[in-house]
């Protein structure tokens, strides 16, 4: 199972949010390719970004933190937030972007996801944000009203390979995952799944490993200290 550690992105600067609310946005560390720095030293293998300018408004004013992390950090770099169309994609394929995750557009139009994978292919994953089990879009401020399992198995049925799944409501929360939720996906999807939310340490990257996750992201728990980084990828390599 691979371990994604995450840099979340505001205004160039690393941050958290509590359950996706912007109005709790908080700087959690420096200087983005220090933190990617000692990711790498930990032994991670790929970083989990996310543009929340761009999932906001669509503006991607961390590019250039982006291109820093691809060019610099020997790391893999996944990033989402805003990709939007085709040119989105294009310009962040242009930065050095390895993955490529596509979140609200990917409910309004799906015929743009089946695009990016044809183009693509296994390097788009979309994102499924969860509250209340129904998806939520434009940077987790809309609920869609449609159902998460019923979006991914679509999305599965478009020829995406990795599906991201975040609980909302356990996002920067340190509460566990929701492993009933996960379970369920895993036993109605093929592609692979990324957990994303609630991690509170080494016994919930455990158990998500056991029912069958294929990485996870791991966000506020590394930077409260709740997870030492080294000890979780060598036990998801395990």
């Amino acid at each position: 199972m691979t371990i994604l550690p995450s840099i979340d992105l505001k205004e160039s600067k690393c941050v958290r949010l509590y359950k996706g609310d912007f109005a709790t946005v908080h700087e959690v560390a420096g200087n983005p390719l220090e933190v990617a720095l000692k990711f790498k030293q930990a032994g991670a293998d790929i970083v989990h970004t996310v543009d929340l300018d761009g999932a906001l408004n669509g503006h991607r004013i961390n590019a250039h933190i982006i291109r820093e992390l691809a060019l610099k950090s020997g790391l893999k770099v996944e990033m989402g937030g805003g990709l939007r169309s085709m040119k989105d994609l294009e310009e962040v394929n242009a930065l050095g972007v390895y993955r490529m995750i596509i979140g609200s557009a990917a409910v309004g139009d799906p015929g743009f996801v089946e695009e990016a994978v044809r183009k693509y292919g296994n390097r788009i994953a979309v994102g499924v944000d969860a509250r209340d089990g129904r998806v939520s879009t434009h940077g987790w401020t809309v609920d869609s009203e449609e159902d998460a399992l019923t979006f991914a198995l679509k999305m599965e049925r478009l020829g995406v390979k990795t599906i991201i799944f975040t609980d909302i409501d356990t996002d920067g929360m340190l509460t566990g995952p929701p492993l009933e939720s996960l379970t369920e996906l895993r036993a109605a999807l093929n592609c692979d799944i990324i957990a994303s939310g609630g991690v509170s340490g080494l016994e919930d990257i455990a158990a998500l490993k056991r029912i069958g996750m294929n990485g996870v992201i791991i966000g506020k728990a590394f930077y409260t200290g709740a997870v030492d980084l080294e000890k979780a990828v060598k036990l998801g390599g395990e």
